[in-house]
């Protein structure tokens, strides 16, 4: 028997995705049995679970759990991971609700809101939050603590949209078409410098940087890392910064802001990756404090969850949820759409103020 098992990326450790390709001698036995007998901590139970979703496929086809697996039949199968006896504290912390019904719930996660505990952050995370005004919820853990609704996550300091599963089925139905890719989650982000072109592409491996475990890296020969690509397209020009929307074709880490570093775009006071200086613009003393100013108003990196298009994961209807930009990042776009309408000032030069930043960025 082949088996192997893939992590998703941004959404990592969140869901398992299990491949097996049965024995030559294999016998006739049900499905829910087999991959009962084969994978480790996990429940028949949650098997049938699985199959009603559609995240069971045998041969590729949705399979029901009382099919008989044949010899040579290749198996995969997406699964939220089990739960982990880890205890989690409900807490009040307030919620904006998009949407809710009695599988799915979509939020508008606040700035400066950690999605899950960890190590360091313990209390005052989503998951507390969703224990004290929902109460039990189907979990996705990762490998030490319970992620209970979760398929997806967003950075700290990312504010946006973001779904819940309130059931198991809903939670396992969201699972697969994160891992399918069939979401569609747009972002707007404010980057340092202007655009040759209007869209684009970008395709780099993302993994763990090797000097600094907490930041992502590109490896754009794919030596190293998962495969990541990240479409933009320009929605409104600054000269100076430029406000895009990206669109995630992968879920990796910090993908937006680690892609936009690489090809020499920090987001506007991203600290992690370089984009919290002054990178482009005028050496003159006013333009420095305006920068200055405007890290002030929004002490984050400017990127923002701005929309996300799901099925429903009972009915199947395409749904669609938006999140208008939060304050701290409209405050700054105003800023700069009354800069770049006044005329430069005499010894304005469109030059990078750190050159040697920028390129140590490439």
């Amino acid at each position: 028997m082949d088996q192997e098992l893939d992590i998703a990326g941004e959404e990592q450790e969140l869901y398992e995705h299990h491949r097996i390709v049965c024995d030559p001698k294999q016998s006739l036995i049900r499905l829910d049995k087999f991959l009962f007998d084969r994978l480790a901590n996990t429940s028949r139970n949650r098997i049938q679970v699985a199959a009603k979703a559609g995240n069971v496929l045998v041969n590729g086809k949705a399979a029901k759990p009382s099919q008989k697996v044949k010899p040579g039949d290749e198996i995969s199968i997406v699964l939220p991971y089990p739960q982990r006896e880890v205890e989690i504290q409900p807490e009040d912390i307030p919620l904006e609700v998009l949407y809710e019904d009695d599988h799915i719930l979509v939020i508008n996660k606040q700035a400066g809101l950690v999605v899950h505990p960890g190590h360091g952050n313990w209390t005052g995370t989503l998951v507390n939050a969703l224990l004290f005004h929902f109460g039990k919820l189907p979990s996705t853990p990762g490998a030490e603590i319970p992620r209970p609704g979760l398929v997806h996550r967003l950075d700290k300091d990312t504010s946006g949209v973001m779904v819940i599963g309130k059931t198991e089925e809903a939670l396992t139905h969201l699972a697969r078409q994160f891992f399918d890719r069939t979401s569609d989650r747009r972002y707007n982000a404010l980057v340092w410098g202007d655009f040759a072109d209007d869209e684009g592409v970008i395709e780099g491996h993302i993994g763990r940087s090797v000097k600094d475990r907490t930041v992502q890296f590109v490896y754009p020969d794919g030596d190293q890392g998962k495969p990541a690509l990240t479409r933009w397209k320009v929605l409104e020009r600054f000269r100076y910064i430029t406000l895009v929307e990206c669109k995630l074709e992968t879920g990796r880490t910090h993908q937006i802001r680690v892609h936009m570093q690489w090809i020499g775009h920090p987001l506007f006071n991203d600290a992690a990756y370089g984009g919290d200086r002054v990178l482009k613009g005028t050496t003159f003393t006013k333009y420095r404090q305006f920068v200055e100013n405007c890290f002030k108003v929004l002490p984050r990196q400017a990127l923002h969850a701005r929309t996300l298009d799901i099925d429903h994961p009972i009915t199947g209807k395409r749904m669609h949820f938006e999140s208008a930009l939060p304050a701290d990042m409209q405050a700054v776009l105003d800023k700069w759409r009354a800069y770049s309408v006044t005329k430069p000032m005499e010894g304005d030069e469109d030059e990078p103020l750190d050159k040697e930043a920028v390129n140590n960025m490439k």
